[in-house]
Order: structure tokens, then sequence, then C-alpha cells
């Protein structure tokens, strides 16, 4: 995005890949889940007056009529995530910044190494060194290192005295403890769900895998989760009590795959009985259902996170042109600041609104 701001400038993109836009290439399903229809600050973790003067500085308005101008016309499905605008394909969005960065030099397939800085800035890649004015980094984080991502946003902002916070898989699955390996019998299976976890709440789809939990409420749920407690409601908008009725079992009345019922009774030590057989202590117990709480032993790694939470810290951050505060002429955009969206279109937002910020003031 900035690079293709910077006109008659004398700009070079240097890429790990062969090709731009790797990232852009697999996000939402290889349809770029781009913006989202309602951006607040509230949807980011990290400091909350530096996202929202970078969100302002370019709104999702403002991104979608810069789509549309250029021939990309995202649009909402709603039976994806909830106000999230898709694009038909993720290849439209890498084609519009190739024709729009046809202008720059690109170093393809090249991997920096180091950046030294004497006056003007030396970056040391694996097949050369290029001398710059000014240093842009925009490399991501450590989540899909198959695409190259690496810990070089990390390094140079260390080697120049930034502080970089602690770094953690986010948007990715939940591996469980013993007592919720009933879910990985049930891997597969997806129910419509609501998750509390840190103060927040996400409904929408808990998809059960063979090494624990997935889904787009598991993956916003793992931006906020630190360690202890989260909770379950696998029958929101239901009373557990008003199903109960007549001699039909429980795993018949209750408006769930029976697969997922008869291992939830079994979890809860729970015969699959006749709901008029049912007492007092039993009903109690199976309204667990609306509050099943469990701690996550983990979470499915780098490999498999979408993204990375923590990262640069924005104290030392310029917030109107994301120069660094240490260094003049080294900027730090997107992931790899210690700012982290949720799942549906916010980290693109919020990387494009940086690049922005950037592009106005350099």
């Amino acid at each position: 995005m900035l690079a293709s701001q910077l006109k008659n400038k004398d700009v070079c993109l240097i890429e790990t890949n062969s090709k731009i836009g790797q990232k852009i290439k697999v996000s939402g399903g290889a349809k770029c889940n781009i913006t989202n229809n309602l951006v607040t600050c509230d949807n980011y973790l990290g400091n909350k007056e530096f996202v929202k003067k970078v969100l302002k500085n370019f709104t999702n308005e403002q991104l979608l009529a810069f789509l549309n101008k250029n021939g990309v016309y995202p649009k909402i499905n709603p039976k994806l995530v909830k106000g999230t605008y898709f694009c038909n394909s993720s290849s439209d969005v890498i084609e519009m910044f190739t024709k729009l960065t046809t202008h720059i030099k690109k170093y393809l397939n090249t991997k920096v190494i180091d950046v030294d800085y004497d006056e003007v800035f030396t970056i040391k890649t694996d097949t050369k060194s290029i001398k710059a004015k000014k240093l842009v980094v925009a490399s991501g984080a450590l989540s899909y290192a198959s695409l190259g991502a690496s810990s070089i946003a990390f390094d140079i902002a260390s080697k120049f005295g930034h502080t970089v916070t602690i770094l953690n898989p986010a948007l990715v699955g939940f591996t469980v403890q013993k007592d919720q390996f009933w879910f990985k019998k049930l891997s597969g299976l997806s129910i419509m769900a609501k998750a509390k976890v840190e103060g927040k709440s996400f409904y929408g789809s808990l998809l059960f895998a063979h090494k624990g939990c997935s889904g787009p409420i598991i993956l916003n749920s793992s931006l906020y989760w630190k360690k202890g407690k989260m909770s379950f409601d696998f029958l929101p908008g239901k009373k557990v009590k008003k199903l109960l009725s007549g001699n039909a079992l429980i795993s018949s009345r209750l408006p769930l795959p029976k697969r997922f019922v008869q291992e939830f009774l079994t979890s809860i030590e729970l015969e699959d009985k006749p709901c008029n057989k049912l007492n007092k202590d039993e009903i109690e117990k199976l309204e667990t259902i609306h509050n099943y709480e469990f701690a996550p032993a983990g979470n499915f790694g780098f490999t498999k996170a979408e993204v990375t939470k923590g990262g640069i810290s924005t104290d030392e951050i310029d917030v109107d042109s994301m120069q660094s505060l240490k260094v003049k002429n080294l900027y730090f955009l997107g992931e790899c600041l210690d700012v982290t969206g949720e799942l549906g279109g916010y980290n693109f937002q919020f990387a494009f609104s940086s690049a922005m910020s950037c592009a106005k003031k350099i």
C-alpha cells in the first residue's frame, strides 16, 4: 500500500517471496477479508488511542473507496464472519497492487539479513547491500513462516533500541487438557456457540478439531485469552428447562447434533435418559451447557496462527507518521507493531491505515 502511494520517488521494495502479496493470497480462504463494516479501536488489542488515531487517518470507508477506484469491489458475506468485506478473489487485490507499483524497483526472492545506520541505512540482504535515506519496515511478524514470515522487523527494532513486547500466536486454535479430550472425538463437527473470555464475548461457529477446538469464536478468543478459564454457551438463546419435556431422551430434545450432546453428557457424567426422569440436581448439571468453563492447554502455535500478538511498542512510534521516535527516517507499519485486530478484516485495515499515515508524511 505504501509503495503504491509514493509517486515520483526513488523507491525500492524488498520481498522475500517470488511475488508480492503472498499473505494477501491466502487470506480469507483466498478471498481476502480486507476490512469490516464496523471498525473501532475496541476491535484491537493494543494502545486504544494510538489505534484510534491511525484508523482515523485512513478509514474503512476510504479503503473501500480506494479499492473501488482501482477496480476491486469487496462485498459483505453474512454467512462468514459478521460485517467482513470479502473480495471476489485475493488475486484481484494482488493484481491491483502490482499495477500500482510498476514505477518502483522490486527485489524479489530477497531476504533481509541486517540493517546498519551511518547517516544513511545500509540494508544487507542475501544477494546485495542497498543504501537508503529512509527505511520502512512492513515485514509482518512470526505467523505464516511458510510465506517467508520472520523476526526481521523485531531484530531491526531491537537493534535500534526499541521495546518489543512478548510475542504470541493469535487468531489460532486451542489445544485442550484431559477433561476436554472429548472435543477431539467430535473432530470436524461445528456448532454455533457463544464464547466468553477476559470480559469479551463472541458468537459464531465453533469447530471441534483433532487437537482441540478452532473456528471464528476460538480464533477471536485466542487474541484475548491469557492463562486461565474461559467459557462456552453451547446453546445460546435457548433455555434448557423449556426443552426438557416428555419421555424423549435428552439427546433428542436438545437442538444440537446428537454426537455432540452424547459426548457432552458423558463429560458431565450424566446419562442420556428420558427428560421426565431427570431430577433437580441433574437438570442443574445439564444447565452447565450454557456456561461450560474450561482452561485451554495452549494453542496450535505460530505455524497455524493467522497473526502475531505483541510487537514493537507503539509508545516509541509517532502516530501521525509511523516514524520511530528513536531513529529518524525509520518507520514501522502493520503487524510488526504491538497492535492486533480481531478476525474479520481488522488486521488488513490497520496495516493499510498505518501505511497511508506514513505515506502522507514521508
